[in-house]
């Protein structure tokens, strides 16, 4: 049987630059594609979008909001999706109270310097809680990340800070999981830290769920440590290619 096709679902802001490092390591007998968010503003949305364009049948992997989105599409078509991989995010909504409020005013202050200043200016800003300390020094790494961010302008930005703001309770989707599911985590993540990815494991089928955390990576796990995170997908991939039904059934 082919290999079923992998469909990558980026982050805020992001783009190919998360996963274009990992491609080398995925094999070339599979058909890898990234997710374009285009003008959405909710991740119910986005998960549309990815549907309406996706094959019948498929593999999906997101990186923080685009993992939010992949659960959306879980949501949405259970029954087209083989296997699913969440990276470096979450799964609740945006809390009631202080704490909810907090969280959009620390989106909302970065929003401001993205039109008052540019989105490079915000990038700046944003990466430094993003990768893990020692990667700060890496000049090649922060600009490839400032070059991601500035492909894209603040009104896409904003779009995305409100789908973010308004971001479904995933626990439901989480709970009724029916296919090989990776979670995976920098150990050093301090946006969607391990704690997070351990509590969404918890409420998960256990014998469908693997937790992987790469160490010596923050938020940006892929684009920090690329063939560590290679290594988990590949084998979560395995998984899934063994899961997969036979051809002509359901």
């Amino acid at each position: 049987m082919n290999a079923l096709p992998l469909l990558l679902v980026p982050g805020l802001m992001c783009d190919h630059a998360v996963w274009t490092p990992l491609f080398p390591c995925l094999g070339a007998d599979r058909v890898c594609t990234v997710v374009d968010h285009a003008d959405a503003d909710s991740l119910p949305q986005m998960a549309h979008q990815l549907l309406a364009s996706a094959p019948a049948q498929f593999l999906l992997a997101g990186h923080s909001m685009g993992a939010r989105v992949a659960l959306e599409v879980l949501r949405l078509a259970p029954e087209r999706i083989r296997g699913l991989a969440l990276m470096d995010t979450g799964f609740l909504p945006k809390p009631e109270g202080q704490a909810g409020d907090d969280e959009a005013a620390k989106r909302m202050a970065l929003l401001q310097i993205a039109q008052s200043q540019g989105v490079r200016a915000m990038a700046q800003q944003w990466v430094r809680g993003m990768v893990h300390p020692d990667f700060l020094g890496d000049a090649e790494l922060i600009e490839r990340v400032l070059a991601m961010f500035e492909r894209k302008n603040a009104d896409t930005f904003e779009r995305q800070i409100r789908a973010l703001l308004t971001r479904p309770d995933g626990s439901d989707v989480l709970r009724s999981l029916q296919v090989p599911t990776l979670l995976m985590c920098g150990a050093q993540d301090a946006w969607s830290p391990p704690a997070q990815h351990e509590a969404m494991q918890a409420i998960m089928p256990p014998a469908l769920v693997q937790l992987d955390l790469i160490e010596h990576a923050g938020h940006m796990a892929p684009m920090e440590r690329p063939a560590e995170v290679a290594a988990s997908l590949l084998g979560w991939l395995t998984r899934c290619d063994r899961f997969a039904p036979e051809a002509g059934e359901p």
